[in-house]
């Protein structure tokens, strides 16, 4: 590679497969035919990988298809690249969608060609870098607060089968007393007929006493 450029991204390309659909380059020399080669290597699934060539480094992200390339000067790392492809493939996706499928060789190439330059000169610049790390951190606790909404609602369905099998038990509840009072009635009603039975008995008892000793009629009494 030759003509270095100031730019820290100084390279990208979209592409589906060996396909070159969209390519921007801010330095003169052999870059592009180590991309393409390196096109040739990819996997067709979603993959993340960087490779090193001569003090750079080739970030590479397969997405549904189509593969997002940026080289950068290895001490840049890894993080902003990716952000960067992340930026990158988020504004393709959203162009072109699935019409990428079918699209011709450099066929977005003037067009998007000036949105991966334009996103590179942002990338490349120190003070993005420091929007970038605050978007991270908003985009993580964004995460967390819909990890406890999650959680949140998940308890709210727990809550939602607790209310159920309380009113089961009510349910049940409500017949047991239905039965005890049923029960109740019936036992009341046999002790009833009991007490009955024994004020019968004991007044049948007492006649036969009296009758024997003022007679049956009770006329000697």
């Amino acid at each position: 590679m030759s003509g270095q450029s100031s730019q820290r991204i100084f390279y990208s390309l979209v592409a589906r497969g060996q396909v070159v659909l969209a390519e921007y380059s801010a330095v003169t020399g052999n870059v592009n035919v180590i991309a393409v080669r390196i096109l040739e290597k990819l996997p067709h699934e979603d993959t993340r990988v960087s490779y090193t060539q001569e003090r750079h480094m080739f970030h590479v992200m397969v997405s549904d298809g189509i593969t997002y390339m940026a080289v950068a000067e290895e001490a840049f790392g890894r993080r902003i690249p990716f952000a960067f492809l992340e930026d990158v493939r988020g504004r393709f996706v959203g162009m072109y969608g699935a019409a990428a499928k079918e699209a011709v060789a450099y066929e977005y190439n003037t067009e998007f060609g000036k949105v991966i330059a334009d996103r590179a000169a942002y990338f490349s610049d120190p003070s993005s870098d420091a929007i970038n790390h605050l978007q991270g951190q908003l985009q993580e606790v964004k995460h967390i607060m819909i990890e406890n909404i999650e959680k949140v609602l998940e308890r709210g369905e727990r809550l939602d089968l607790l209310v159920d099998k309380t009113e089961g038990l009510q349910q049940v509840s409500l017949a047991f007393r239905q039965q005890a009072r049923r029960l109740k009635q019936t036992l009341w009603w046999k002790n009833a007929r009991l007490w009955i039975a024994a004020s019968a008995a004991t007044s049948l008892l007492i006649y036969f006493i009296v009758a024997m000793v003022c007679g049956f009629t009770l006329r000697h009494c």
